[in-house]
């Protein structure tokens, strides 16, 4: 894993509510909207997080408000928002790793590219790569998965599918 201290230590974060949101930034919407849900994940170093999610994972930066530590990212029709603690939204002490008991499926078309980024990298994984069968109705959905944490302890699941199939077991 990458140190937490890369860098110089990054500039204060405007704190004013309104002011963060309405900071100057780079970008523009994604082409195709915004998702109906989109998480805003808290990260501790925004820069760690974007040479992460953006070199490692082949995410894009959309848009962006720097002085507010704020990143809108994209993937695909798969949207993320990045913003550095600043102490709001925070219901409970924050410790790593962030996001415990939840983990954020992200469906792309290969995981081999992300996987050998990664191990280009030298990030560890949290899952291996595996085959996985789930059961929706009579049909089960196959894809090929693996986990990996991102600098803040986020649990990733990445998946490519396999189609479908009939069920294989009642149960």
């Amino acid at each position: 894993m990458t140190s937490h201290s890369d860098g110089p230590a990054p500039r204060p974060a405007i704190q004013d509510p309104v002011a963060r949101a309405t900071s100057p930034g780079t970008g523009q919407i994604p082409a195709a909207g915004f998702a109906a849900l989109i998480p805003e994940l808290s990260v501790t170093n925004l820069e760690e997080s974007l040479r992460f999610w953006c070199g490692f994972l082949g995410f894009e930066v959309a848009y962006d408000r720097p002085a507010a530590r704020f990143a809108f990212l994209n993937r695909g029709a798969v949207q993320v928002m990045l913003c550095e603690r600043n102490g709001r939204w925070e219901p409970a002490d924050m410790r790593r790793p962030f996001g415990r008991g939840i983990n954020l499926q992200i469906t792309v078309e290969r995981i081999a590219p992300i996987l050998g980024a990664l191990t280009k990298a030298g990030w560890p994984l949290y899952e291996e790569p595996t085959e996985a069968w789930y059961r929706t109705g009579d049909r089960e959905g196959g894809q090929r998965e693996f986990l990996v944490q991102d600098p803040d302890g986020y649990l990733l699941r990445f998946a490519e599918g396999l189609g479908t199939r009939p069920v294989t077991q009642s149960g």
